[in-house]
């Protein structure tokens, strides 16, 4: 049996920040999520916002994660709202957002943009759960 929630107030808030919010960010938020929830409330959001990745759907579901739900958002949604941390995931959002108001403690750790990837939609799929596992493997170091 699992451990039940605890209420909003008591777990920390952790905002992922990527620029288009459309993989990496979505991918940290659902793994934290999974991994952590009764500790953390998440969200994401982007510095320049489009759509969430069809891919990053596809290899968070192979990790037994649902993110179908989850709508990029724009940083802006969460500009009057604290945070405990603020963590970028790739190098431009970091450039873009060195500073959040609201944040408590910046973090920083960049990841390869798996759509930027060219090739196949099978090369792309094995960048898609490189970079998901590499999150991953971090949020279980970090949280």
């Amino acid at each position: 049996m699992g451990k039940a929630l605890k209420p909003t107030e008591d777990r920390k808030k952790v905002l992922f920040i990527c620029t288009h919010n459309s993989a990496r960010s979505h991918m940290a938020e659902g793994l934290l999520r999974k991994l952590h929830g009764n500790r953390f409330e998440v969200c994401s959001a982007g510095t320049d916002p489009t759509e969430v990745n069809p891919m990053a759907l596809k290899v968070m579901v192979e990790g037994g994660i649902d993110i179908s739900a989850h709508q990029a958002k724009g940083v802006e949604d969460f500009l009057d709202q604290e945070w405990d941390y603020v963590v970028t995931v790739c190098d431009r959002a970091n450039e873009t957002c060195p500073f959040f108001p609201g944040g408590k403690e910046k973090i920083h750790r960049g990841f390869e943009d798996p759509a930027a990837v060219n090739g196949s939609d099978e090369v792309k799929m094995v960048a898609f759960r490189r970079v998901r596992d590499e999150i991953k493997k971090w949020i279980e170091e970090t949280f």
